[in-house]
């Protein structure tokens, strides 16, 4: 399956292909930044919001891996990939989080996965809404992390809150600039 293939479902389909999804190989994703595809908003948020975003997965430490979010300038899904920056010159970044192994969560609608991102642990303002974030992400094929799906959960205490938001990761290379965890 390729990227093009996630973006011509629908929210039903998506999440079929994320119950199926593969465990994600730490090792292999550590290092590695990501192309993001929002596959669910309506045109009109698209405008407001984003369609293509940054996902980085760096070490962090042994068995650990965390990562964070760049705004991306928006030329579509196939134009230039351009960071956003700040007036110094930095990515601007955003929701960073912790890959974790759901370890016997019982996640909304099914899904049994192994793995997830954690925004609650990973140093984010408590003022961040991200701070709530607990989404499922999985590989799509068999042997491959070169394309993710993620789902939008969040986590209000034992709660899990299901959205119908999914975006899908193609590996664009490696890390460009390893970004410090907030606080």
């Amino acid at each position: 399956m390729i990227l093009e293939d996630l973006m011509q479902m629908d929210s039903r389909q998506l999440h079929r292909v994320l119950c199926e999804g593969h465990p994600l190989d730490l090792a292999r994703l550590a290092g590695r930044q990501y192309l993001g595809v929002d596959l669910s908003l309506p045109e009109w948020a698209r405008q407001l919001l984003w369609h293509t975003f940054r996902k980085t997965f760096v070490s962090d430490g042994p068995g650990e891996v965390r990562g964070w979010n760049v705004k991306m300038e928006q030329y579509g899904v196939r134009g230039p990939q351009v960071p956003k920056r700040t007036a110094h010159g930095r990515q601007l970044t955003f929701g960073h989080y912790r890959v974790r192994e759901t370890g016997g969560l019982r996640f909304p609608k099914g899904w049994r996965g192994a793995h997830y991102l954690d925004y609650g642990s990973a140093g984010n303002p408590m003022t961040d809404p991200a701070r709530l974030g607990c989404t499922p992400l999985v590989a799509v094929n068999a042997g491959s992390q070169d394309l993710l799906l993620g789902w939008e959960v969040f986590r209000v205490g034992p709660a899990f809150l299901p959205f119908p938001l999914y975006w899908a990761l193609e590996v664009q290379g490696a890390v460009d600039a390893v970004v410090p965890r907030p606080g």
